[in-house]
């Protein structure tokens, strides 16, 4: 079995990492580390992962990413995946985050998702959020992070 942890550079998604390092070493399971980035630079302007005036280049930020995985663990497999587009004229760059981290958690049989939200769970959830969509999905347990360390 695999353990996946979306990664977006986060505390919060580090904390999940290390987490699931944890967890994967005590379980002897795989722990790949997913960053989803869409086409959609307002979606990175938002996150904090490039500044308003910067350009926009979605291969420097899975290299990125990667970097920042691996000083976490160098074990982890990473994968940086870009959304297809959807056939929901109405979907957002989050639902097709959370479309692609759903694929990928199916495709590598995932036994438990790791997930740094701090909305994950909540009773109300935000647009900007795919703690929620994920937590609620059965083919997988969910170990949400809530606070970083």
């Amino acid at each position: 079995m695999t353990l996946l942890v979306p990664f977006d550079d986060s505390a919060l998604a580090e904390t999940a990492l290390k987490r699931a390092c944890e967890f994967g070493a005590y379980r002897n399971e795989a722990v790949v580390a997913l960053t989803v980035i869409p086409d959609d630079r307002s979606f990175a302007v938002e996150r904090g992962w490039i500044d308003p005036n910067e350009a926009y280049r979605p291969d420097d930020l899975c290299v990125r990413f990667q970097q920042r995985v691996r000083a976490v663990d160098d074990g982890v497999e990473f994968r940086c995946e870009r959304p297809t587009d959807s056939e929901d004229a109405t979907a957002t760059a989050t639902d097709d985050v959370t479309r692609t981290i759903r694929a990928v958690a199916g495709e590598l049989d995932v036994s438990i998702l790791f997930v740094g939200s701090e909305n994950a769970g909540r009773v109300s959830s935000p647009m900007t959020s795919v703690g929620d969509p994920l937590s609620s999905d059965a083919r997988y347990d969910v170990h949400i992070v809530r606070h970083a360390e």
